[in-house]
């Protein structure tokens, strides 16, 4: 098997881009410097570091952790070894320092990738993105360590402006894909995912982009004011745009439960709380249209509990009117929030599914609670908001899931018994 076996867990990788390329045409060179070679090539391919021989943890975060929150830039960190100086920024004689251009190879902004190796020993990136930091911690006679951080391409995002855009009638994810090619972005087009989204963005004067507007920013800001689905980056260091968050024709990827039948956990979050409730919405455009929703009856229940948004993209009244109603949350549930699991509970197949659940999948939770001198079991379809990766090698691997309410429904189907009753479970697709 490839790469460092962690405790019950699997074979893992960390790989860090060195700066060099392995296979690249060199002018001048009587070996890598031929014309129509087959080993050598114009672009060459990146050299990468294993690392993970020496590193004592890594943890890997990407998501949000409530439906409600605006999704940020997925982070790694992780704790090094530097027995022998590798990693010193200083040390010319380290393998991967650049001689010369008198620079260290493992520098702030080399792609990083954790990998982990699947039962066919498949590679499977649990993170993929930048250096942003190595935090050196020198021991006099003792063992120094680096702690490396990393973040996905968001903090590229996060990085660039825009130049002043006059807007066109686009839906979300067409506006998306045009701020995406500006030649100030140029984001590439293979590391896309993007839907076309479910509304229309306003095009008039109160609309353009200002010149200096960051461009994550923007992107959130078409997400949490007028789509209200999910934009994040993939495990694999692909950009997701995916469309209002409804119903769902997708079922669990895993179940997990107490009771031996699926997946075991060793622990879930519950919350049954008032910040639930929105049962008053007012959501205004940037050209002052304006729709206000309400429930009476949950205010007479729970009084008033508001939500606002100002400043939304969308400008057809209609879709102002359907945000918010879209916004309402009348009764609160108690709802599973998040689910903890380490792999050594696990099987193979169970650990190679739970490594590859991205943000959008469904999961079932499934939990027994006694009830007097009885039990009852509590099961709910969730979408996964945010994934949480704790690799320790001397304990393993640990996965925390944050969840969000789902609805599950089935494609309706001519003749069936069960599925061709047209309800509201049943839908044509």
């Amino acid at each position: 098997m490839s790469g460092v076996s962690v405790v019950e867990s699997g074979n893992y990788d960390l790989q860090i881009a060195t700066g060099f390329l392995v296979d690249a045409f060199t002018l001048d060179d009587p070996i890598k410097g031929l014309l129509n070679s087959t080993e050598y090539f114009l672009d060459g391919t990146t050299e990468f570091a294993s690392v993970l021989d020496g590193t004592t943890q890594v943890t890997v975060k990407r998501g949000r952790r409530d439906i409600g929150d605006a999704f940020s830039t997925g982070t790694l960190t992780a704790t090094l070894l530097d027995v022998e100086g590798i990693f010193n920024p200083f040390n010319q004689d380290s393998p991967y320092y650049d001689t010369p251009d008198a620079k260290p190879g493992l520098a702030p902004l080399r792609v990083v990738k954790m990998i982990r190796y699947d039962i066919a020993d498949n590679p499977e990136e649990l993170f993929n993105g930048y250096i942003v930091n190595y935090d050196y911690n020198f021991e006099l006679g003792g063992l120094s360590t680096v702690t490396v951080y990393a973040a996905d391409q968001f903090y590229l995002l996060s990085q660039t402006a825009l130049d002043a855009h006059s807007v066109s009638a686009e839906t979300s994810g067409e506006r998306i894909e045009t701020v995406l090619d500006l030649p100030e972005v140029d984001f590439p087009l293979l590391a896309r995912n993007i839907d076309t989204g479910t509304v229309e963005l306003g095009h008039s004067s109160h609309y353009a982009i200002e010149a200096g507007t960051n461009i994550l920013t923007y992107i959130t800001q078409i997400n949490q004011t007028a789509e209200f689905g999910r934009v994040f980056m993939s495990r694999d260091g692909v950009l997701n745009f995916q469309p209002r968050i409804g119903a769902t024709l997708a079922s669990p990827v895993i179940e997990f439960d107490d009771e031996g039948n699926h997946s075991p956990f060793n622990g879930v979050g519950i919350t049954f709380e008032a910040d639930q409730v929105v049962n008053r919405a007012v959501v205004t455009g940037l050209n002052g249209n304006t729709a206000t929703a309400s429930d009476a009856t949950s205010i007479a229940t729970y009084f008033i509990q508001n939500t606002s948004i100002l400043g939304s993209l969308l400008h057809i009244q209609g879709e102002i009117d359907d945000a918010a109603d879209y916004l309402l949350n009348p009764e609160p549930e108690a709802r599973y929030t998040s689910l903890e699991t380490a792999f050594l509970m696990l099987t193979s197949a169970e650990r190679d599914d739970l490594a590859t659940i991205e943000i959008g999948d469904t999961i079932s939770i499934s939990k027994t609670f006694p009830t007097g001198n009885t039990t009852t079991v509590l099961a709910q379809d969730l979408s996964v908001e945010g994934i949480e990766h704790r690799i320790n090698l001397s304990d393993g691997h640990k996965v925390t899931l944050f969840t969000a309410p789902t609805t599950i429904v089935f494609q309706l189907i001519l003749d069936d018994p069960l599925y061709g009753t047209i309800d509201a479970s049943n839908v044509l697709g």
